[in-house]
């Protein structure tokens, strides 16, 4: 049993420390909690040991095959993390103050958006806001959410409402779903394509987890589909969608600002649009209600819309003030139903 001196009186945990600890406590494993934070294997063992004499209590067990959190150290894990999301906070306050658009900004992007809006993104950041150092991280909506909420992300951009009392959304556009068939599919070319089309199509559809498969199924359900006719899922991008449109599989529902990329991949691609009002999604960008650089993201989301006014979209009207977005009812649904990258080249 190991042995953990009384507290050291007068002394108090360094902020090393608590990195430390909050690492293991996350990984429970030194060499990957010595990773994710920059530090020597060593080093973070050295700092947890002093943390637990500072503390006078053992807050990691340790066995040749894993690491596992004693009872205090579950308890006191999260009391750790607090403190170093608050100092986070401090340091983000003090950035805001000093000088916007500078520093790092974390911007969390879902991967139906990224490969379509990052290059305007990353254009608009790169010529109006050279001090910014922007870090792109593609995920899914409920990864990014979590990201947001325990910061470490500051700002998403996604598609909403989201319905998170605690998260702020910005608009930026409107666009409409388009459907892509095969070449050749007697709905290709359609302008005026009813809803209710899609009822009996053979509609394929992205993984779970994916947003844009639930904004699918909404719309199926409003043109009168049933759940007995089934809406194949087969991928877990939207190239590999359209690609599987190509060959005869099925159809899909793309939003506008996808449609010029996926379908001049090649392939016997055909498009139709829905006939007024057609099917659509909202995209913003989200941050936390009462963050530090609020009315720095405010002025991005704004500059973002005019950079964004050539793509085929319609962009939404700047807010006055940011305000908390509402909670929206949830959708009855069936219940069938991260990659970090620093600020470069969208990928798919």
């Amino acid at each position: 049993m190991a042995v953990v001196p009384a507290p050291q009186r007068g002394r108090q945990p360094s902020l090393a420390q608590l990195r430390a600890f909050a690492a293991v406590a996350e990984h429970l494993h030194f060499r990957d909690a010595a990773a994710a934070i920059g530090m020597s294997q060593p080093a973070l063992s050295g700092a947890v040991s002093a943390l637990e004499e500072v503390l006078g209590v053992q807050l990691v067990e340790r066995t040749t095959r894993k690491v596992l959190l004693s009872p205090a150290g579950e308890r006191l894990a999260e009391r750790a993390a607090a403190v170093l999301r608050a100092v986070g906070a401090l340091l983000d306050e003090a950035e805001a103050v000093r000088a916007p658009f500078t520093g790092i900004l974390r911007l969390g992007v879902i991967p139906t958006v990224a490969p379509y809006l990052l290059p305007a993104v990353l254009r608009l950041a790169q010529e109006r806001y050279p001090e910014l150092d922007l870090q792109v991280h593609e995920e899914q909506t409920a990864s990014l959410l979590d990201g947001l909420a325990a910061g470490r992300l500051d700002l998403l951009l996604l598609a909403v409402p989201l319905g998170q009392p605690a998260v702020t959304e910005l608009p930026l556009f409107d666009e409409d779903f388009v459907l892509v068939t095969q070449d050749g599919h007697p709905l290709a070319g359609r302008r005026d394509l009813p809803r209710d089309a899609l009822r009996e199509l053979p509609l394929l559809l992205l993984d779970e987890g994916h947003c844009l498969r639930d904004q699918a199924l909404d719309i199926c359900r409003e043109a009168g589909r049933t759940d007995g006719i089934p809406a194949t899922t087969t991928a877990a991008g939207l190239s590999t969608l359209v690609q599987l449109v190509a060959g005869g599989l099925g159809v899909t529902l793309l939003p506008r600002t996808a449609v010029r990329v996926e379908t001049d991949r090649g392939g016997r691609l055909a498009t139709a649009r829905f006939e007024s009002p057609a099917p659509s999604r909202r995209i913003a960008l989200a941050m936390r209600t009462g963050a530090a650089r609020g009315e720095e993201f405010a002025a991005f989301a704004q500059a973002l819309r005019e950079a964004l006014r050539d793509l085929p979209v319609r962009v939404a009207a700047p807010r006055s003030a940011p305000e908390p977005a509402p909670a929206r009812r949830p959708v009855p649904r069936p219940r069938a139903d991260a990659v970090t990258r620093r600020a470069g080249p969208p990928a798919g």
